[in-house]
């Protein structure tokens, strides 16, 4: 998960309007400040191209392939999945209140882009959208029907806004009535980590990204079922620039206790997988 340099204004303009405490509308950067020691500058300097900056990132940590939003900043990600393939795949945001406006926009974005994924933020609507709300029905069957994986914001949610429609138990119904969904849980789950690895035992399509989270702040849930029977179930997420620096990331984990042979899974191979990638093993 990495997003292009853009201005913090037009990025969380959709959040802020929404969020009713004056520090999270009137001082924050970004709507969960609070949560990061350190933003990074998601500024542009004259002249500087967001695509190169990214690339050079990407490239200095070693980093194959980036998931980016197309829908963030769709001139930029347009441009970055023409110029750049094999280095970028693009997964595009749905807004479950916009109907069928919004499954079509979805199907255009696949057939015009390629993308590899979807994406929904339920504390982010407005109206708010639970998991298992019936707005959110066509945009998993239409995922399905697509061949995608959906992202999904899970747990008590970053921005000063209410959860009630993150909690995780929500995720049980939508996978029974969607068995070939591919659901990937995304920033946190938190507090009910345990619940989730327990649904992710009981549902094959279930998955987890660490996304959001700081190495050294990854749920102790999740680090020991990836260890045991989940290794094939858990994908590195990451959060630049939004919240976090590659250089804050890949100093940290080599400290999380993920076992020798998980780590390629949880690296690569997984999220190869399911974005529907080529891997070749050694890679």
């Amino acid at each position: 998960m990495v997003g292009f340099p853009q201005d913090p204004a037009a990025l969380y303009k959709q959040l802020r309007a929404v969020l009713r405490d004056a520090q999270s509308r009137d001082e924050f950067v970004m709507p969960a400040q609070y949560m990061f020691r350190e933003i990074p500058d998601n500024e542009l300097a004259d002249g500087v191209d967001p695509v190169a900056l990214v690339l050079g990132e990407l490239d200095r940590h070693g980093v194959d392939v980036a998931l980016v939003s197309v829908s963030a900043n769709e001139e930029v990600a347009a441009r970055a999945l023409a110029e750049h393939p094999d280095r970028f795949v693009g997964s595009w945001s749905c807004d479950p209140n916009r109907g069928m406006a919004g499954i079509r926009e979805l199907v255009h974005a696949h057939e015009t882009y390629g993308i590899r994924a979807a994406t929904v933020f339920p504390h982010g609507g407005l109206p708010q959208v639970p998991i298992d709300g019936p707005q959110m029905y066509p945009i998993y069957a239409k995922c399905v029907e697509l061949g995608i994986p959906i992202f999904v914001t899970v747990g008590i949610a970053g921005p000063r806004l209410p959860s009630a429609c993150q909690r995780v138990e929500l995720i049980d119904q939508v996978m029974y009535d969607f068995p070939e969904l591919v659901f990937v849980m995304r920033h946190g789950a938190e507090p009910w980590t345990e619940l989730a690895v327990k649904l992710m035992l009981k549902w094959p399509n279930l998955y987890y990204s660490t996304s959001a989270f700081a190495p050294r702040y990854y749920p102790a849930d999740i680090i020991n079922y990836a260890n045991t029977r989940g290794a094939d179930k858990i994908l590195y997420g990451g959060y630049f620039p939004m919240g976090l620096t590659l250089d804050r990331i890949m100093a940290e984990l080599p400290h999380v206790g993920l076992k020798d042979d998980v780590w390629p899974k949880f690296l690569r191979h997984n999220a190869a997988r399911l974005l529907g990638l080529a891997d070749e093993p050694g890679r």
